[in-house]
């Protein structure tokens, strides 16, 4: 139990910046969504989407990479100098290319009158590659708490910037008032302030981090740079692959729905998927610290015993979330603007979507421990198909709700291949008929729950959860009863 107890301790220091950062980026949601029309939030949506791939192609699958060959090294500061070396190398000729075409690419994506939009997201981006690889190396070192300490500090960043610009600056405009604040304030910029906070977050986050730079010895080992690519490479797909799963669709909205309302059904749907965020706080979380304990703990000669244990635990605790968001759902829309509330049909898809896909990542451990990561950049690009197929044929009949459920059949068919392909190569026992009773228990609720209303929203409101705490107590008297049996 101690294994578990670590891992439960560690996810809880790396999840507490993520999870009071993303709740206070959700906080944020009214602040846009009550601020800016749907279509400008539309706009916000579509170019973080950008931002995804981008982010995605400047790391190339090197903080995976850093983990793996760390913990096989003998050398690890010479892993760690290769990786960082060559990221921050990258991530310069990135901004410089940016920033001299800022023009062009601005018209290319449909911003003429904004190409300052491109020099400050290439800015935001070569930063955060850089940082990705510093906490990277804090995570591989188990440096949980100064990993937690940066990871607050930039949020805390973003969100005060967010909050003085768009809401004490904004408001003193609106009213007239305080006009020394007033003037910081120009609605030309509008949505333009949610950038240059996030800008803000990210210089600042590098600039804390410089003493950890520039105590590393700058180089570049050709020769393991050369194992390093092979290993990193098919991540690096996978990773463009499992993004156009996450957030092509909102890419794909404005192109292929008429130009008078695409971006308002991105806005709209955009700000419903904030809601299911809720589930992938968890999942990010769990993987900040699971990824590393998975391999430190792959020699382990009850590892694989370890792994299904681990899924049993991360599969009840995802249920849990999910029917928490749904039972609630009455009061949590009114953190998005009215007009925004009429895509909330999608949130219960993109919920079980969202679990589907930390099934995946926990399912992944086996190409990952035995060095086949072709076969993720196989899973990934397999999902990739379905999201684009899904999309292309349904967008246009359907709007954003064929987003989500195109999101749902591509990770639910990941999970499954995932696990089939698992069971070959590195079969891990995972109790199935468990876990998929577990799930079917969880959605019985949950259609329960919506079929059964009360007068009385207060006590229709406690009756839901309730059934909440009641499906808590019984699945983990269920896995406590397990534990006690396996351990006679």
């Amino acid at each position: 139990m101690s294994v578990f107890r670590k891992l439960a301790g560690q996810t809880a220091i790396y999840g507490l910046p993520t999870i009071i950062g993303r709740f206070l980026n959700y906080l944020l949601v009214p602040l846009y969504t009550y601020n800016f029309s749907t279509a400008e939030y539309g706009t916000v949506n579509e170019l973080y989407a950008y931002v995804s791939f981008l982010l995605i192609i400047l790391t190339y699958g090197m903080e995976t990479a850093l983990f793996n060959f760390s913990s096989r090294s003998d050398n690890k500061p010479k892993v760690y100098s290769t990786i960082l070396t060559s990221v921050s190398i990258s991530s310069v000729v990135f901004i410089a290319l940016l920033w001299a075409f800022a023009g062009p690419i601005s018209e290319l994506i449909r911003y003429p009158r904004h190409p300052e939009y491109v020099t400050w997201f290439a800015l935001i981006l070569g930063t955060d590659a850089v940082s990705a690889i510093v906490f990277a190396k804090w995570r591989e070192q188990q440096q949980a708490k100064k990993f937690a300490l940066f990871k607050t500090v930039n949020v805390l960043v973003n969100i005060g910037c967010n909050v003085f610009f768009l809401w004490i600056c904004k408001g003193a405009y609106d009213s007239g008032s305080r006009p020394a604040l007033a003037r910081l304030y120009d609605p030309a910029i509008g949505i333009g302030y949610i950038f240059i906070s996030n800008l803000a977050a990210s210089a600042i986050t590098l600039l804390l981090q410089l003493p950890s730079i520039l105590a590393t010895r700058f180089r570049i080992d050709t020769a393991l740079l050369k194992t390093i690519f092979p290993y990193a490479f098919p991540l690096l797909i996978a990773g463009l692959a499992g993004m156009t799963n996450e957030t092509m669709d909102r890419i794909l909205l404005k192109y292929l729905l008429p130009e008078n309302t695409a971006l308002e059904q991105t806005g709209i749907y955009g700000a419903c998927y904030k809601i299911s965020i809720i589930m992938t706080l968890f999942i990010q979380t769990f993987r900040y610290a699971a990824e590393p304990f998975f391999f430190s703990h792959s020699s382990d000669k009850d590892a694989r015993q370890t792994y299904a244990r681990v899924m049993n635990y991360f599969v009840i605790v995802c249920m849990i979330i999910f029917l928490g968001t749904m039972m609630n759902i009455s009061w949590i829309r009114y953190f998005i603007g009215e007009p925004f509330r009429e895509g909330l049909a999608v949130v219960p898809v993109l919920l079980m979507a969202n679990f589907f896909l930390g099934v995946t990542f926990s399912l992944s451990i086996w190409y990952k421990l035995t060095g086949k990561t072709r076969w993720g950049a196989y899973l990934t690009i397999g999902g990739a198909l379905i999201t684009l197929a899904g999309n292309f044929l349904f967008i246009p009949i359907y709007g954003y709700m064929a987003c989500a459920w195109t999101t749902l059949a591509c990770y639910a068919a990941m999970a499954v291949a995932s696990y089939l392909l698992g069971n070959k190569h590195y079969a891990v026992n995972y109790d199935t008929g468990r876990i998929l009773a577990y799930v079917a228990l969880s959605l019985i609720l949950y259609v329960l729950a919506e079929r059964v209303h009360f007068a009385a929203e207060s006590l229709d409101l406690a009756l839901r959860n309730l059934m909440v705490l009641l499906y808590a107590a019984t699945v983990f008297m269920i896995e406590r009863k397990s534990m006690r049996t396996n351990e006679s």
